[in-house]
């Protein structure tokens, strides 16, 4: 696949944004843009809503953000696009566990493939540049299986003491499920790079970020699919009993925490980092569907089904190691950031013809 220009060259160095046009990726391409910094979002745009997001940001930016139309699996087009990129923040990838069960060998050359090829071409073409991945909690694995936590309050709480703070990098990392397996391979790609070859590698292992600009699904971006869903009138399934706990993480900030890493690149460069809301932002499930019944006035339809590989019964993020390296912490309170998210779905993907556009614009 040959890399698609959707914009004029400019004299800067732009800042390479892998996966551009998916949620975090565009909010971050936004943010960059809206700081007078030139973008590269490259996206193959295979996502739901990656187009419209890419539409968005063409028009609120011009020729400020560039959108490259290009497949990380493709190292042609991901030298041509490295080559010349001040930083480089890579977010594409395979996001779906039930995907990954499903297409393990496109899995793993997204994920892992992809990434290495993101890397190699770092190192033999702009070895100077940044580099700031997007990791996932799910390279702890399970963590806790259903016998290390109890129940309290409607929500799962570990039974061990020393998650009171979230777990924290030194977590013994477990891969469980394809998706765990090839986003883990492509973590420790990410950090090996910085101490064999010297790049200014970074690794973020996010939790769940939710907020505007975020087209949820089953399969990826729950907090967001259950609020559509309860917008739509329609059903929601969960996998397990509803007591598992995440910690959520408002875009915003997570936002502030990649642009923060980026400007503090001599002091993050090399590590690994967690990135959450932390237990002051957790929830389970079932405290989710109570929200959003307090909200509109009524409980969403729910059906249960059993667990699915890898779900972790309780994951919450310590995200002190972070804070210590940047100076960052979450400002955006739960139901704060819930209520935005809630807003900006009832405005535009909620609305009755939103699934029509959306097909449209992924034809």
């Amino acid at each position: 696949m040959t890399v698609t220009r959707l914009a004029t060259k400019r004299d800067d160095a732009p800042v390479l944004v892998t996966g551009g046009c998916g949620f975090l990726g565009c909010n971050i391409a936004a943010t960059l843009a809206s700081r007078g910094r030139s973008v590269v979002a490259a996206d193959n745009l295979s996502r739901a809503g990656a187009r419209i997001n890419a539409g968005w940001l063409r028009r609120r930016f011009g020729n400020l953000v560039e959108i490259a139309v290009v497949d990380v699996r493709d190292r042609a087009a991901v030298d041509d696009l490295v080559g010349g990129a001040a930083a480089v923040l890579h977010l594409a990838g395979q996001v779906a566990v039930t995907t990954s069960l499903d297409e393990p060998v496109e899995d793993f050359e997204i994920n892992a493939g992809g990434t290495l090829n993101v890397l190699e071409a770092v190192r033999r073409h702009n070895p100077a540049a940044p580099v700031i991945f997007a990791s996932t909690n799910k390279v702890y694995g399970r963590l806790l299986d259903g016998g290390a936590v109890h129940r309290v309050d409607g929500r799962y709480a570990p039974d061990e003491g020393r998650f009171a703070a979230g777990v924290s990098e030194d977590a013994p990392l477990d891969f469980h499920s394809p998706y765990g397996c090839s986003k883990g391979a492509a973590d420790q790609y990410v950090h090996d790079y910085a101490r064999v070859h010297g790049l200014r590698t970074v690794v973020l292992r996010m939790s769940c970020i939710y907020g505007p600009r975020q087209f949820g699904t089953e399969d990826q971006g729950w907090i967001a699919h259950f609020l559509l869903q309860a917008l739509r009138g329609q059903p929601i399934t969960i996998y397990g009993d509803g007591y598992q706990v995440r910690d959520a993480l408002y875009v915003g900030d997570a936002v502030n925490a990649w642009l923060g890493t980026l400007d503090a690149i001599e002091t993050t460069r090399g590590q690994v980092f967690n990135l959450g809301g932390g237990p002051a932002s957790s929830l389970s499930l079932r405290e989710l569907l109570d929200w959003i019944e307090a909200l509109h006035g009524a409980r969403p339809d729910v059906r249960m089904d059993a667990w699915r590989p890898g779900d972790q019964p309780w994951y919450v993020s310590d995200v002190r190691k972070l804070s210590r390296a940047i100076g960052w912490t979450p400002s955006t309170p739960l139901r704060e950031g819930l209520r935005a998210l809630d807003d900006w779905l009832s405005a535009g993907p909620a609305q009755p013809d939103a699934a029509a556009r959306l097909q449209e614009a992924q034809a």
